[in-house]
């Protein structure tokens, strides 16, 4: 419909001779196309109704029709050069249009590539911000740690020896004095409260303390950390034995009941 418009307006600016001749043009082809029309429909009975089969026909004719087109020599539209001029001027229209549309893309399409080119700089000097400041930070190590020198660095471990030494003597002496106030050593009773709690008449002056006990243990850990056993003698009293093991504080050797190490606490 828009070809049709377009060709009634560019009739109207056309003289008449011109407007006779291009009716005349647009009868022929009118009548050319009826008649395909017909002989189209007058084929489509003896179109079979296999699909494989109708997809043959098909390909032959595209082929057989590419064929006429190709033998086909180009002619004019029309003799007159009115209704060449109105038709070189719409199809130089047409063609301005689509390179209207072409541009439009083409600058759409810049823009786009010009926002990701911003975007990718703006990333790239972030990263060289970053590298700058990586790169600073490594000298600035490397320059501290060229200022100690292995002397430095054996008095700062010794130092630190030392003052784990002190923290670890404070811990054993908090540890010894809650111990000796919540879990002393048996001491000798009157005979009359020693018969009432059925408690042997003689208690054994050799016991340890239980904070002598944890100091043992702890020592044979770090001492000799493949064989933590200790062995049980008569200087350790057996209600602090069986009060580590029933806590568990201590574990009992698999084989061997008189031997104990310090549990596992990671």
């Amino acid at each position: 419909m828009g070809e049709v418009r377009a060709g009634g307006e560019a009739a109207a600016q056309l003289s008449e001779a011109a407007q006779s001749e291009l009716l005349e043009l647009c009868e022929e082809q009118f009548a050319q196309l009826e008649k395909l029309q017909d002989e189209i429909i007058l084929c489509e009975p003896d179109i079979c109704a296999s699909p494989q089969e109708q997809s043959v026909n098909r390909l032959l004719a595209t082929d057989a029709e590419l064929k006429q087109w190709l033998s086909v020599q180009p002619s004019l539209l029309a003799a007159n050069s009115e209704i060449l001029l109105e038709a070189g001027k719409d199809e130089m229209l047409k063609l301005c249009s689509d390179l209207e549309m072409v541009v439009s893309c083409c600058e759409a399409k810049r823009d786009k590539l010009r926002e990701t080119k911003e975007l990718e700089q703006k990333w790239l000097e972030e990263k060289k911000q970053v590298l700058l400041a990586t790169n600073d930070h490594i000298e600035r190590l490397r320059v501290e740690k060229e200022k100690f020198s292995e002397q430095n660095v054996f008095l700062d471990t010794k130092a630190k020896i030392k003052k784990m030494t002190v923290y670890q003597g404070k811990l054993m002496e908090s540890l010894g004095d809650i111990l000796e106030k919540h879990a002393p050593l048996p001491q000798d009773e009157s005979s009359a409260s020693r018969k009432k709690k059925n408690i042997p008449q003689e208690i054994n002056e050799d016991l340890i303390s239980l904070s002598e006990i944890l100091e043992v243990l702890m020592n044979k850990v770090i001492n000799t950390p493949h064989d933590p056993y200790i062995t049980l003698d008569h200087t350790f009293w057996p209600p602090y034995v069986e009060m580590l093991l029933r806590y568990g504080i201590a574990v009992r050797h698999k084989e061997n009941n008189f031997k104990i190490r310090l549990e596992t606490f990671f």
